[in-house]
C-alpha cells in the first residue's frame, strides 16, 4: 500500500511539472486546448507566431521525459504487484487508486486552485488576464468525465496485461 501512496504522489508531481514546464517553456495549442473558450481565443495569436526556440525544445525534451515517468509508475507498480503475487483484482485496485488519485489532483489542485483561485496562468499569458473563463470551474466537466471513464478502463486493461505476462 505504501508503494501505491508513494506512486501516487510522484504521478501528481509529475502532472504538475508537466503543466509548470509546458506553461513556462513552450506554450503550445496542446496546452491552450485545456483552458476555457475565451482563454483559447485571446492565446491564438501568440501561439500562431512562436518560433522554435531553444527554450521550447527544452520543453518538449522535459514534457517527453515526464511521460515516460508517468508510464513508469505503472509498470513499476506492475511489476511489483507481479512480485509479490497480486491477482487481477489487486493489481486493478492498484492503478485505479494511483490514476483516480491523479485525476481527483488534476480536477481539484489543478483546475479549481491553480486555474481559477490563482494567476498563475494569467503571469504568464498576460494578455488573457481578464478573461471570465479563468473563473468558470467546471468548463472541462465533460473532458473530465471522459477521463475518468478512461481511468477506469484504463486501470482494468494494464491490470489484465500484468496478469497475463505474470
Amino acid at each position: 500500500m505504501i508503494l501505491t501512496v508513494i506512486l501516487s504522489l510522484a504521478g501528481c508531481a509529475m502532472l504538475f511539472l508537466a503543466i509548470w514546464g509546458v506553461t513556462v517553456t513552450m506554450p503550445t495549442k496542446l496546452l491552450a486546448k485545456n483552458f476555457p473558450k475565451d482563454v483559447q481565443e485571446r492565446l491564438q495569436p501568440r501561439l500562431d507566431s512562436l518560433p522554435m526556440s531553444p527554450r521550447r525544445v527544452l520543453g518538449w525534451v522535459i514534457l517527453i521525459l515526464l511521460i515516460v515517468g508517468y508510464v513508469g509508475l505503472f509498470i513499476v507498480g506492475g511489476l511489483d504487484g507481479l512480485r509479490r503475487g497480486y491477482s487481477f483484482w489487486a493489481l486493478f485496485a492498484r492503478f485505479l487508486i494511483i490514476g483516480g488519485v491523479i485525476k481527483a489532483f488534476d480536477i481539484i489542485a489543478l483546475d479549481y486552485f491553480l486555474l481559477t483561485k490563482t494567476h498563475f496562468f494569467q503571469h504568464y499569458f498576460p494578455e488573457t488576464e481578464d478573461c471570465p473563463g479563468w473563473q468558470d470551474f467546471g468548463y472541462n466537466r465533460c473532458q473530465q468525465l471522459r477521463q475518468i471513464v478512461i481511468t477506469v478502463i484504463g486501470s482494468a486493461l494494464t491490470a489484465w496485461i500484468f496478469t497475463v505476462i505474470g
